[in-house]
């Protein structure tokens, strides 16, 4: 960090499902950071599991100050649970925070006192003395009350959720975008459209250094690919050209056709094919592939006169997270009324330009030399 930007946050190894649904074997990090100057702000606080761990690495660094502010650019729990507790050691500090933060802020901390808080809105700033606070608004990346903050004597921007990873801070050091492409799509990759429109709106500002809440702080050749690959992922452009084929089989069956699929697809050149089992595999990063690659093939059995749950869900969470601009094929199985393929079309058809390709596959219970051409002809047709 520089030299009067100090790092107070914690690392939280023994997190191992993020948000009570995100496998996270590497852990996570909270990230707080501390601005000395003629006054003192400290810029979020961290998930209640590390307050102890947090309030000291506060104390230390301050070394026998006081803090003026602690701004909050991000109320959800894993940024804003150690607040009553700082609130507590530290009541003379001001709150800064929106609006809308200071709303969640009461519902959140039952009894806290929010007398000393100050509100900011996009273009206010705040003086610490040779260094200025510019607050800057980003609803919805990814809740309404979230603030960036920008600091141009050292061009730091404090991000708040963007640019963030899963994983304790030196996780994957040398690979930022695998655990950072998952976190994105799945817990930002709704909002795609205002994630696009703060990079525009952050793109007139000189910045050397992002500090994210979540993940390694960038800089340097990091950074410039870290803005690359948001400009992208906001967009809901194509980062690989390739073929995801995500199968949930019930016996197998419906696995072995997707597998040959896979193999089909690969002998006509395919760029990059991978072959997920929905049942087995993390979703999250089967949802990260779909959204990294242009094209998907989904592949699944029928159940109870529909589609077999974990498909359902995936394609579900697909929507959910505004999946667009690819193209789509299916592959159903059935023993004797498949239902798979009108199920899926269903969940498919209200994504915005989502172009699903012919011929839908229809297998009868096991994979036979009789559905091969349709296997081709549907791989033909996806390569297009």
């Amino acid at each position: 960090m520089k030299a009067n930007i100090k790092y107070i946050g914690c690392d939280d190894a023994e997190q191992n499902l993020f948000e009570s649904q995100y496998v996270t074997p590497e852990g996570m990090c909270y990230n707080s950071y501390l601005i000395l100057d003629e006054k003192v702000a400290v810029m979020d606080s961290v998930d209640c599991r590390k307050t102890n761990e947090w309030l000291n690495n506060l104390k230390a660094a301050l070394e026998g100050r006081t803090p003026d502010y602690i701004v909050i650019q991000h109320m959800e729990p894993d940024h804003s649970g150690s607040l009553a507790a700082f609130r507590a050691a530290y009541p003379n500090t001001t709150i800064v925070a929106s609006d809308k933060a200071l709303k969640f802020m009461a519902q959140f901390n039952e009894g806290m006192s929010l007398d000393n808080t100050m509100t900011v809105k996009e273009g206010d700033t705040l003086s610490l003395g040779a260094r200025t606070l510019r607050f800057f608004t980003a609803p919805m990346v990814h809740w309404p009350e979230v603030i960036m903050t920008y600091c141009p004597e050292e061009k730091t921007i404090f991000s708040a959720d963007a640019f963030g990873k899963f994983g304790v801070i030196d996780a994957d050091a040398d690979d930022w975008a695998c655990e950072a492409r998952r976190y994105y799509f799945n817990i930002c990759g709704k909002y795609g459209a205002t994630v696009t429109s703060t990079l525009k709106k952050l793109s007139s500002l000189e910045i050397q250094t992002v500090c994210p809440l979540h993940g390694p702080i960038l800089e340097d050749e990091k950074l410039a690919e870290a803005l690359r690959l948001y400009t992208i992922w906001g967009s809901y452009g194509v980062e690989t050209d390739g073929v995801l084929v995500a199968h949930a089989s019930i016996h197998g069956n419906t696995k072995k056709a997707a597998e040959k699929l896979g193999e089909i697809l690969k002998a006509k050149g395919a760029n990059k094919v991978v072959v997920a089992d929905l049942c087995r595999d993390d979703m999250a990063e089967v949802i990260e592939d779909a959204f990294r690659m242009n094209r998907l093939i989904v592949c699944a059995a029928t159940y109870d006169a529909d589609v077999f749950p974990p498909m359902h869900t995936f394609l579900w969470k697909l929507g959910l997270k505004a999946y667009q601009n690819r193209t789509v094929g299916i592959v159903e199985n059935g023993t004797w009324a498949p239902a798979a393929a009108k199920a899926m079309k269903a969940l498919i058809e209200p994504m915005k330009n989502v172009t699903l390709v012919e011929p839908v596959v229809s297998i009868q219970s096991s994979l036979k030399e009789s559905d091969i051409p349709a296997l081709e002809a549907l791989a033909d047709a996806i390569l297009k």
